[in-house]
């Protein structure tokens, strides 16, 4: 081996650990766990044997350098997919299926500060006891981490009533508070969510969370009260981060105090205890489109910006402490004592911010840089990156599926390749530092050659003579590099941006070179300080304004944000290839190659259907409807789903980005009627398609057509065709409608106004190989209706409002003959959709059901009329929920 021979086979085998731990998170299910645990042990006698024959028999090992680091790495990416697998079976116990949705008594204790929602609270809890009730009023144990979870969350909400979203409006129950034991009764269910394409993995984000079961506490008047059985001394940051966030919007936004001022006071209270549903959704989008969201939330960035300002305060004292007569501080280096210091405040930040999984991926890999970068040993960039890269791993594996991970570990790759002076990386040919870069000046290091080597002409070396020139042109190159380094990370995560996400704020480097030092230097200071010094948090709340205001004027730019729709993994990496080939100093014939390379992801377009054919695409959006239809150049959404809660609908959690991701613009917006699982996202769909016409059957004083004010009202007998694919509105009858609008028709008089329901929108979809209806949510007499006007048979049926036993008559299933029939409904929704004897009928007809719950998102094709693909088997992996059939 060469003399940096060890450090090329540890690379290999760093990166090795990565991809197998990659590979791993491939598995559609976990294999038992003695699988792992033996596959480990042979991992580990094999390394033993191959370095036991390498030191007994020297002369006979024939194997070349290159072979051998070639099974070494084998070696590690085995061990990383086993170690993986073991890691995964610690959180891979749910609840059993039998205990879904029944009453259990539990007694636990609250470990985090709760979250606000608009008629509750929501929180995790560490459940300790747990007891089934039985049918004759008799309690059975359940065994905790066996038959329930211990970690779970819960949400705890007023008394259930007749309101849209299933709680009525009665006062909030007061917040519970962590370390507090308390006695509950609740129903807990699987964790499940909703899964589309290109769409955020819930379920992911909980198995990361280490959360395998979720409810909410039953507040009936049958039911016992909840117990607040006393305080424990566990979770003591948490209790403090509530009495401080409480503190904070107290103060920040009294009762009676305006909404700009409960704005600023949610950002704030974010900044401090990590709180982001404290923040306003109109601000998130703010945030989003200028690209600087990553700033308002407890991110890698703060952990960063805190360890290195506690750093250098404390190298600063320590030096300082020396001529005060400290005798100590000329025992150890006051780098290497500012450094632990900051590393150790900066873990104590992270607890304080709610100990985020980015945050630990912060500290993990800040502590990695620290202890390699404090050794004897000389380490090359290269190696501390792909150290930091495989402990995080190892750590958190399912980390590698995460956007900050990618965004966070390429942002500092790019940093560390653009600038190795600056963090003391290898000569490519001598292996010897370009620069030491302890011994160098601050601003030497952080902003490269002197002000003097710049090329700013005779007057700038004139200038240099003085104090004062010296300090500003240092200040001026300080501000250069942050600029060069901001635009360098921007240009390179482009493609990254887009992948992830399917926009890139096009003001998102002027935004962050204005948000930047602010929002780290002066606004989070100032609201940290607050903790101690509460009139710090008027000042931080005073700092925001002007910020806001000017994110909110560039958000409004014409193309702030440039939207496409999502490339492959495949483009994505070689856009990214290109990306990093221009930012790198590298010769203008190698940056012009990389040019090529961006070309397939600028202009990226989803195939689209063939002309004289559709496909569907019914989206997994809970209980509701939302179903995609696109033919070869047009696009029509037929309901926008539910809305969650007052902050939360369909439409901005799930369809806004599925839009987005996969470069849709709707023409058309139909509304089948106005329940609230079919328009709850149709607002920020609108909002977000400003060119798609509205078609409904809403009453005529509905605040939807505010935003369309030229909308159409569907009526019987309405038909056109795109691209040689035919759309007929069979529902409602012209008079029908009328009453629903309010109007009077002549051959009734004592007309009664319909019911939503009864005023649905049907469509039918057909080309010339298949045929669909859309029958939102009629009932039995409205199906009796349309069999009298003459149905004709269909390939796909919407079943008729998500399964209820009001719908789907027999004679309606039989008149239709279709070849199957998609249900959207929510995992154990409150209504029982799809009902059991509903789903009994379709059995009987031999019709397919495919419903959402089990399928996730669901994509028909015309071309194949009997096929469908479901999302939960196309992203079959093991964290994902699997329903007992």
């Amino acid at each position: 081996m060469t003399s940096m021979g060890w450090a090329r086979g540890l690379g290999g085998g760093l990166l090795a650990w990565c991809l197998g731990v990659a590979l791993q998170l491939q598995q559609t299910a976990l294999w038992p766990v003695a699988a792992y645990g033996l596959g480990l042990a042979c991992v580990v006698a094999a390394g033993w044997l191959m370095r036991w024959w390498a030191r007994q028999y020297p002369n006979e090992n024939r194997l070349t350098l290159s072979a051998r680091w070639a099974l070494w790495g084998l070696l590690w990416a085995v061990s990383a997919f086993h170690v993986t697998g073991l890691h995964a079976w610690t959180r891979a116990h749910t609840i059993d299926p039998a205990l879904e949705g029944q009453d259990l008594d539990v007694v636990g204790v609250v470990q985090a500060m709760p979250q606000r929602q608009d008629l509750g609270w929501r929180f995790r809890f560490r459940i300790e006891q747990a007891w089934r009730l039985e049918a004759s009023g008799a309690r059975h144990a359940l065994r905790v981490d066996a038959d329930v979870p211990a970690q779970v969350v819960l949400g705890w909400y007023g008394q259930e009533g007749t309101h849209d979203s299933g709680w009525n409006l009665s006062a909030m129950p007061e917040p519970v508070k962590p370390g507090e034991r308390w006695r509950l009764r609740v129903r807990l269910k699987a964790p499940h969510g909703h899964l589309n394409p290109r769409g955020f993995d819930y379920e992911l984000w909980l198995w990361e969370q280490g959360i395998r079961a979720s409810g909410y506490v039953r507040t009936r008047a049958k039911d016992p009260a909840p117990q607040r059985l006393g305080s424990t001394l566990s979770h003591p940051i948490e209790a403090w981060r509530q009495s401080v966030r409480d503190r904070l919007l107290t103060q920040l936004s009294p009762p009676g105090s305006d909404a700009e001022a409960s704005r600023r006071a949610g950002v704030v209270a974010a900044l401090v205890t990590g709180d982001q549903a404290a923040i306003e959704r109109s601000d998130w989008d703010v945030f989003r489109a200028t690209g600087v969201a990553h700033l308002m939330s407890i991110s890698g960035l703060h952990v960063t910006m805190f360890a290195w300002l506690a750093s250098a305060l404390v190298g600063w004292l320590w030096r300082r402490s020396a001529l005060w007569g400290f005798s100590g501080a000329l025992r150890w280096p006051a780098g290497h004592v500012g450094a632990w210091s900051g590393l150790v405040l900066a873990t104590f930040y992270a607890l304080f911010s709610g100990w985020g999984v980015p945050a630990q991926r912060t500290l993990l890999m800040l502590g990695v840089v620290l202890v390699l970068r404090l050794s004897v040993r000389h380490w090359h960039g290269t190696l501390v990156w792909l150290t930091a890269c495989a402990v995080v791993l190892a750590w958190d594996p399912w980390a590698l599926l995460q956007p900050g991970f990618w965004l966070s570990f390429v942002a500092v790759g790019v940093l560390m390749a653009y600038a190795p002076s600056a963090l003391g990386a290898s000569d490519a040919n001598s292996g010897a530092p370009q620069r030491d870069a302890q011994n160098a000046p601050t601003w030497r290091v952080a902003t490269g050659p002197a002000p003097g080597e710049h090329r700013w002409g005779a007057w700038a070396q004139a200038v240099w003579a003085g104090h004062l020139g010296q300090w500003m042109l240092t200040l001026g190159a300080k501000l250069l590099a942050l600029a060069r380094e901001q635009a360098t990370v921007t240009l390179a995560l482009a493609p990254l941006t887009l992948l992830f996400f399917g926009q890139v704020s096009l003001v998102g480097l002027l935004a962050n070179l204005l948000a930047i030092p602010w929002v780290t230097l002066v606004v989070t200071p100032l609201a940290m300080l607050g903790v101690g010094m509460p009139a710090a948090w008027d000042s931080a709340a005073w700092a925001l304004q002007p910020l806001q205001a000017v994110l909110g004027w560039l958000a409004t730019w014409p193309m702030a944000t440039w939207s496409s729709a999502v490339p492959p993994w495949g483009l994505a990496l070689l856009a990214l290839l290109g990306a990093v080939g221009l930012v790198l100093r590298l010769p203008l014939s190698w940056k012009l190659l990389c040019l090529p390379l961006l070309w397939p992801v600028l202009f990226w377009s989803p195939p689209r259907p063939a002309p004289g054919s559709f496909e569907l695409l019914a989206a997994d959006v809970g209980q509701g409807n939302a179903v995609l239809v696109r033919t070869a150049t047009h696009s029509l959404l037929y309901d926008a789903g539910p809305r969650y809660s007052a902050e939360s609908d369909a439409g901005h959690r799930v369809l806004v980005p599925l839009l987005t991701q996969m470069g849709e613009r709707i023409d058309t917006l139909m509304l089948s009627h106005r329940d609230s699982d079919h328009t709850g996202g149709a607002a920020a769909v609108l909002a977000m398609q400003p060119q798609a016409a509205l078609w409904s059957s809403l009453e005529d004083e509905h605040n939807l057509h505010a935003l369309r004010p030229d909308w159409t009202r569907c009526q019987a007998g309405q038909a056109w065709v795109w691209d040689g694919v035919r759309f007929e509105v069979l529902h409602p009858p012209e008079q029908l409608d009328l009453l629903a609008s309010g109007g009077q028709p002549s051959s009734s008089k004592t007309p009664r106004k319909p019911q939503p329901n009864e005023v649905s929108c049907v469509l039918r979809i057909s080309a010339a190989q298949a045929s669909v209806l859309l029958a939102g949510d009629i009932e039995w007499a409205q199906e009796q209706a349309l069999l009298a006007s003459g149905l004709r048979p269909v390939d796909v049926l919407l079943v008729p409002h998500h399964g209820s036993k009001t719908s789907s008559s027999q004679p309606f299933l039989q008149a239709l003959q279709p070849r199957l029939a998609l249900v959207q409904a929510g995992y154990r929704n409150r209504f029982g959709h799809p009902a059991p004897e509903v789903v009994a009928r379709y059995q009987g007809l031999g019709i397919p059901l495919v419903e959402s719950t089990h399928c996730g998102a669901a994509t028909w094709r015309s071309e194949a009329p009997g096929q469908v693909q479901c999302e939960r088997t196309q992203r079959q992996r093991y964290w994902h929920h699997r329903i007992a059939p």
